[in-house]
């Protein structure tokens, strides 16, 4: 269970210019100590600090590249810290600015409860035969489980690939086992997508509901299907629509929609391109000048990118405008708190994994490198 304290106050009655001044001397003092990574989706408050902004993996990768760095101040939420401490040295510290910044998508899938599947699974289907895919938005738990159980992470820039392998496997194992059957969790719409753009059809899928008995599906769901996949969605790409792109494309019949892989199947159909926050970024960077481009993902992501691509006007496809509520939590009075803390010798929010959990999880990357 995670728990953030309220701040003192020297903190929260602080003016933003006052933060300002405080970040900036603190980041000073501390110098080639510290590293400060910005996920795509915080507040512009927080990134202008960043030293490096990316999505959750790329930010992890870009913190093992720097071993001087005794503090890596991780501005995102729980499982990218998880991931940034599994990559990195003992002698870092990750730091999470505020405690509270958890991942509700992440939240849907618990090892208890995929564990209960898998012997579900193994009483019903041969389990040897099943691979476990977690999606990098997941707890370290999950990353070593399937790392234990055969499987991989993926990012949804390489989920094709990742899944591809998966059930390639049956064609290479001399004793079968493998690559018939994929349980992906935690989001279904990134495993539904995904199999959509390997050629599979929905006959070929079925939803895994944790809360029911054998995931609310019958034994020949279960023996039949391809793709398990879990009941779990991203709260801010789940809110897209149908009726937002068709609106879109009313006030805007030479636009362009760009969708992320987390939306739901008929939003990513009626898109011009889908793709991670990576593909995202680069799609509007190459767009044409003059081009007005609606994006279904993070507000803050898109504010950005209309921000930096003047020629072009880039507009949320949510006409209700929805962030990431718990990337929203890391502000500049939290990083401001961080990083005083650490010019007195203190760490606070540090983010550990187990020894066993880091190494099983490291299997999973690993074979996600290896993959990809």
């Amino acid at each position: 269970m995670r728990l953030q304290l309220p701040l003192p106050e020297r903190y929260t009655d602080a003016s933003p210019t006052e933060l300002e001044t405080r970040i900036g001397a603190a980041r000073a003092e501390l110098g080639d100590r510290v590293v400060i990574l910005g996920h795509h989706y915080q507040r512009d408050e927080v990134m202008r600090w960043a030293d490096a902004r990316g999505d959750s993996f790329r930010l992890s990768v870009l913190a093992q590249e720097r071993p001087e760095a005794e503090y890596i101040v991780f501005c995102g939420v729980h499982f990218m810290a998880e991931s940034a401490d599994i990559l990195t040295g003992d002698h870092q510290s990750v730091i999470l600015p505020d405690l509270n910044a958890g991942c509700s998508m992440a939240d849907m899938a618990d090892l208890d409860e995929v564990e209960e599947a898998w012997e579900t699974l193994a009483r019903t289907t041969d389990i040897s035969r099943v691979i476990p895919i977690t999606y990098m938005n997941s707890s370290a738990a999950l990353k070593a489980f399937v790392g234990e159980h055969g499987g991989a992470v993926c990012t949804s820039s390489n989920a094709a690939a990742v899944l591809r392998w998966a059930l390639s496997l049956d064609d290479r194992a001399a004793d079968g086992a493998g690559g018939r059957q994929v349980l992906f969790f935690p989001d279904q719409h990134l495993g539904r997508n995904t199999g959509f753009d390997l050629g599979f059809d929905a006959s070929d899928m079925r939803i895994w509901n944790p809360r029911l008995d054998r995931g609310g599906l019958t034994e020949a769901d279960i023996k039949e299907s391809t793709f398990l996949l879990w009941k779990g969605h991203c709260s801010v790409h789940q809110r897209f629509r149908p009726e937002h792109i068709a609106q879109f494309r009313i006030d805007h019949p030479d636009g362009i929609v760009i969708t992320h892989p987390e939306c739901a199947h008929e939003v990513c159909e009626l898109a011009d391109q889908v793709g991670s926050t990576d593909f995202i970024i680069r799609a509007v960077e190459d767009a044409p000048a003059g081009s007005v481009i609606g994006v279904g993902t993070e507000i803050h992501l898109v504010n950005r990118l209309d921000a930096e691509t003047p020629d072009k006007r880039v507009v949320s496809l949510d006409p209700l405008v929805c962030p990431c509520s718990t990337m929203f939590r890391i502000d500049a009075m939290h990083l401001c708190w961080v990083l005083e803390n650490l010019v007195e010798g203190r760490v606070v929010n540090r983010i550990t994994v187990d020894p066993e959990t880091t190494a099983w999880a490291k299997v999973a990357l690993d074979r996600m490198l290896a993959i990809t």
